[in-house]
């Protein structure tokens, strides 16, 4: 709130600097008007949600017909990330003053999809967006770049370009990594480098777009040449926006899915994700593909949604399992890959899903496969699957430590576990360190059993709760 409320004041504040200098100059107010509507149109469609020309032909046709308008369609999951279309909004640091760069930002922050609270969250973006804009734009000026720009000095004026776009992303980076790390009290640092790595590539690709549209705005052929030269990178924006918008869906109905899980066996709020979480660890340690993290990560979340099909008698009993019992609960796999095989975007997650409970040695099930018989997502599930299942806190015993965990499945790999895998887990634990799950306030409803991973290995002490498994 604090943040939030001094972005916007400070973004003011630049408004009301007086002309002259590097820091305000002569304000060409239909050139401020138009890139900030072209921005704002532009952005909206990069985010796939009706631009503010089109919601303001709906309105008016609702108040002239007399008739409701239809409700807009907008992202499932609209986070106020600020805008995602940049190429304008480049132009404008490069064409205009820098407090009226801060200006073309705000009409598009402002009716952005933002998620509750959305006037907190549209006051944060505009002024985020508007400082970052401001400061890239004054370094433009101290670098003397309207000069070489005008003066079509090329490739001197691409250097004050590059350095504006770069300086934007720093300032963006920043503020935004400031603002999580006072909601999440996250490391401050790293989140700054990860913000701007994110942002960095595209930021250049628009950057170069919005240097084109400012040689073009200011060449013989002015805005019109501008707009057109903005319908290349607007298709590339559409089609990303879809991609996004679906992954969005995908999360969706994985966490759907989980949700009906967690109704029926309360252990299993946070498990899942936790799985996930450290199956994408394990599986970064060995260096696979973001598209395949995507994928791990879903199958991981949604390991145990087979419960779906057991009894909830059996999943909040209090007290051990008898053998018929405890073979009921083993189909939970089986009826895991049921209930996903039909949902294409999983793809070999559903085969992670149906033998997370397979053993290296054979052992294990549905179908007691063995080595690498056993798909990577499954070997991978299962590591992740045991550690967390060892050093959470459960209703019934207390979680073990990691060192501990760790140890247990060190002794165990080969036999029930990948070695890869489990030396995978010891490295990234050691490097990202990992958080136990605590009980909740209010403890769990009923005991929750452990769901076996296999037979179990010749009795040892302190082995027990392993072999048993994890849910």
């Amino acid at each position: 709130m604090v943040l939030v409320l001094c972005g916007a004041v400070a973004g003011l504040l630049t408004l009301a600097l007086p002309g002259g200098g590097p820091l305000s100059g002569p304000v060409h107010w239909p050139r401020l008007g138009l890139l900030a509507l072209l921005h704002a149109c532009w952005d909206s469609l990069a985010q796939g949600s009706p631009t503010p020309c089109l919601r303001t032909a709906r309105a008016a046709r609702a108040v002239l017909t007399g008739r409701p308008s239809a409700p807009v369609a907008r992202p499932v999951e609209a986070e106020a990330a600020g805008p995602v279309f940049l190429p304008v909004l480049f132009a404008g640091v490069l064409m205009l003053p820098p407090a009226a760069a801060a200006l073309v930002a705000v009409p598009a922050a402002l009716v952005a999809p933002a998620a509750a609270p959305r006037a907190l969250r549209r006051a944060w973006n505009a002024a985020q967006l508007g400082l970052s804009a401001f400061a890239a734009a004054l370094l433009f000026r101290l670098l003397h770049g309207p000069e070489l720009l005008l003066g079509s000095r090329f490739p001197g004026a691409a250097l004050p370009a590059l350095a504006a776009v770069l300086l934007f992303c720093l300032v963006n980076a920043a503020l935004v990594a400031a603002m999580r790390r006072l909601a999440t009290g996250g490391p401050g640092r790293t989140a700054v480098a990860e913000g701007l790595g994110g942002r960095l590539a595209g930021a250049l690709l628009h950057g170069a777009g919005g240097l084109m549209v400012a040689v073009l705005w200011q060449g013989p052929y002015g805005a019109f040449a501008a707009v057109l030269a903005l319908l290349p990178f607007s298709i590339s924006a559409w089609v990303s926006a879809q991609g996004s918008r679906e992954r969005t869906a995908h999360r969706a109905t994985v966490q759907a899915l989980v949700q009906a899980v967690e109704i029926k066996d309360s252990y299993t709020r946070g498990h899942s994700e936790r799985v996930g979480r450290a199956a994408v660890l394990i599986a970064r340690q060995l260096g696979m593909a973001e598209d395949r993290l995507r994928t791990l990560h879903f199958a991981g979340t949604l390991h145990d949604v087979g419960k779906l099909g057991v009894a909830t008698e059996l999943l909040r009993r209090n007290g051990p399992l008898t053998e018929a019992e405890r073979r009921a609960v083993e189909v939970h796999p089986v009826f895991g890959f049921e209930l996903v095989r039909g949902i294409d975007f999983l793809g070999e997650a559903r085969g992670g899903i149906l033998h997370h409970h397979e053993r290296m040695d054979g052992r294990g099930y549905p179908n007691g496969l063995a080595g690498d018989r056993i798909p990577e997502f499954a070997r991978i599930i299962s590591v992740a699957d045991a550690f967390d299942s060892m050093t959470s806190t459960r209703s019934y015993r207390r979680g073990r430590p990691v060192a501990e965990a760790v140890t247990e499945l060190e002794r165990c790999a080969g036999s029930q576990f990948d070695p890869r895998m489990v030396r995978a887990l010891v490295e990234a634990v050691a490097e990202h360190g990992w958080r136990p799950a605590l009980p909740p306030p209010g403890g769990w409803d009923g005991e929750v059993p452990d769901i076996p991973l296999g037979v179990p290995e010749p009795a040892r002490r302190g082995s027990s709760d392993l072999m048993r498994g994890s849910s």
